[in-house]
């Protein structure tokens, strides 16, 4: 489990291809945390498992399935990526509850600087179910509250805002229109709204 609180803004040092993965290095730089091997990371809100430590150099398998479901597969080396460790029984929730399970892509569809950092993207599939104002989303692992949500004819968009420590410490800053960020709706969000269906079928 993690919090949505970006620690470090790692690069991609190296990609290359293994038999069963493609294996992503990341450089952490001066960040102080020191996994060992098998320990769960959250590289931009999907967790990995590192498999291997050279100091500030990571490395990541990500198999198959993870880049079917992720762009984790499209990362090249110089990419910026948002980093968190795994959250302990004694971790402040300052963000709120994220699993580090990719739900989907969402697209970028436009960025406002103006006056304040905004911006909009598009949710994937059905998820636009879970997105309430002033809820909680995580994208490419960042803890955000919804600012704004508009049910459109080709799905639904949320808009987010960006205060300055969020820019400096993440990589979103960077993002433009049409890109695709990693997007996890709200886990609680989730559960209600299972449970509601199950009543509702058994009804």
């Amino acid at each position: 489990m993690f919090t949505g609180l970006v620690q470090a803004l790692g690069r991609v040092a190296s990609v290359h291809q293994t038999p069963v993965s493609r294996r992503v290095v990341v450089d952490v730089g001066a960040w102080v945390h020191r996994p060992e091997a098998g320990a769960s990371i959250a590289v931009n809100g999907c967790c990995l498992t590192v498999v291997e430590t050279a100091g500030p150099l990571w490395a990541f398998d990500v198999i198959p399935q993870t880049i079917s479901v992720t762009n984790l597969g499209a990362l090249a080396a110089g990419d910026p990526v948002n980093l968190e460790h795994a959250a302990t029984l004694s971790t402040l929730l300052g963000g709120h509850v994220v699993l580090g399970h990719v739900d989907g892509l969402a697209e970028v569809v436009e960025v406002r600087t103006d006056g304040e950092w905004r911006v909009r993207v598009r949710l994937p599939g059905d998820l636009g179910a879970y997105a309430v104002d002033k809820g909680s989303i995580a994208l490419d692992g960042v803890s955000l509250t919804v600012a704004r949500v508009e049910d459109t004819a080709s799905g639904t968009v949320v808009d987010v805002c960006l205060i300055p420590e969020t820019l400096a410490r993440t990589n979103l800053g960077a993002r433009r229109t049409g890109d695709r960020l990693h997007v996890e709706a709200d886990h609680l969000a989730k559960l209600v709204r299972r449970q509601l269906d199950w009543f509702t079928r058994r009804g």
